[in-house]
């Protein structure tokens, strides 16, 4: 996600597994409709050429070589490509199979695909209600500066409004500055005193089997 300047987002992915050994914080957006209007406002300033067409859709089955192909781009910048394990078929089976609890949108410039986005549905106990989560927001590299990052981040708010979710939530790298900066200008409050836990692989199955 970006100023452009900031042209992925790590949703915090508490974002869906962590793909990288760097602290990310958890940003959060508490207001979703106010976080709608501060991108308008943004969007406002970066209109669009009337050749530059952004469309946004819901990832299908046949998109699932792009998704991983956009996955590993984005592992590539965090540093963490040998922690991507997935292959194409784990994600038409964990984003579109029987019982899929994420989903997928692809961002398209001109009929092209240039982004992606996987999000899915969390609950707070203390709001009483659905919250999304955003576990990645990628635009590939030579697509970023034109507003298709803001795009699509704002069609996730709206996603989060329509749901009725109370809160929108996603996780970045503590270096990655740019984006940092983008996210509190747009009302996203870091959640400093909260650290994630995880369990995954050989300690999560041997605790899991007592």
């Amino acid at each position: 996600m970006a100023c452009e300047a900031v042209p992925f987002f790590r949703a915090a992915a508490l974002p869906i597994a962590d793909k990288s050994p760097h602290h990310k914080v958890l940003y959060q957006v508490w207001n979703v409709t106010s976080a709608v209007h501060g991108l308008n406002m943004a969007l406002s300033i970066f209109r669009q050429g009337p050749s530059m067409t952004i469309e946004i859709r819901p990832a299908t089955p046949s998109d699932a070589p792009q998704i991983l192909a956009f996955i590993t781009e984005l592992a590539d910048f965090e540093k963490a490509r040998h922690e991507v394990i997935a292959n194409v078929t784990d994600i038409e089976r964990s984003l579109f199979g029987e019982g899929a609890t994420a989903h997928g949108l692809i961002c398209l410039r001109d009929g092209v695909p240039i982004g992606f986005a996987v999000f899915f549905f969390s609950y707070s106990t203390w709001l009483g209600s659905n919250c999304l989560y955003l576990e990645d927001l990628y635009i590939t590299p030579e697509q970023r500066g034109g507003g298709a990052g803001k795009t699509l981040l704002r069609h996730l708010a709206k996603i989060a409004c329509d749901n009725d979710c109370g809160r929108f939530e996603w996780s970045v790298l503590d270096w990655n500055t740019p984006a940092i900066e983008f996210y509190k200008s747009l009302g996203a409050q870091p959640q400093e005193e909260w650290v994630r836990y995880r369990m995954d692989g050989k300690v999560l199955r041997e605790f899991a089997e007592g």
